[in-house]
């Protein structure tokens, strides 16, 4: 009887998504690269909390956000790794494309600990990746907020970057306000289609776009 109650249960239930899963370190299908423009941000969480990435004198514009294990639907997180955590001298040298030594801390446990590496080849990947992107010097331009289509910021990626294609990268908004470039690599960091659950274009027509400080 208790047999034919847990087959009818798995029939009726739904799966689980790949976030409440159990999660291996290593296995995975792709990466997300996300970069994320500091001045939006700020606006939103930074200035509240004093980050030194939103002082006037940082000229920050997009930092890197993270490098994100991705499976075709979901993602891992948090995973059991055996590698060692990173060191407060590894953290504190990622500070200069990620806006803080405590960013950089907080996406190995999330995300780097699901790579299957370690923390210094997570991160050399992570910069790597950060590195090999140009970001459109277009904006670094702006002198006062505008409101644009995020349309026009993926075409900026687009045009900046040859070989990028629009089904590779995402442009999100929050708050009104765009808010990251998401782009899609394979394991060795050459740009892939995004999966379903990652392509989530922002439809704003208007969203507020401010300028590096």
């Amino acid at each position: 009887m208790r047999a034919q109650v847990a087959l009818l249960l798995c029939l009726l239930l739904p799966p689980l998504p790949a976030t409440a899963q159990s999660h291996r370190a290593g296995v995975f299908d792709y990466y997300v690269l996300s970069l994320s423009w500091s001045p939006t941000w700020c606006a939103l969480e930074g200035d509240a909390r004093s980050a030194e990435q939103c002082d006037d004198a940082a000229n920050t514009g997009w930092i890197l956000h993270g490098l994100w294990p991705q499976y075709h639907r979901g993602w891992p997180e948090h995973c059991q790794s055996v590698h060692a955590p990173p060191t407060r001298a590894m953290t504190r040298a990622m500070a200069d494309v990620m806006g803080s030594a405590g960013l950089a801390w907080y996406q190995w446990k999330k995300h780097g600990s699901c790579s299957g590496l370690s923390a210094a080849d997570y991160y050399a990947l992570s910069r790597a990746a950060f590195d090999q992107f140009t970001r459109p010097e277009v904006f670094r331009k702006l002198t006062k907020p505008v409101k644009l289509p995020a349309k026009v910021v993926e075409e900026a990626f687009l045009k900046a970057n040859q070989g990028l294609e629009p089904d590779m990268l995402t442009i999100t908004c929050r708050a009104g306000r765009i808010q990251e470039a998401r782009l899609c690599l394979s394991r060795d960091l050459a740009p892939v289609p995004c999966g379903v659950d990652v392509v989530r274009d922002c439809a704003l027509r208007d969203a507020l776009f401010d300028p590096i400080r």
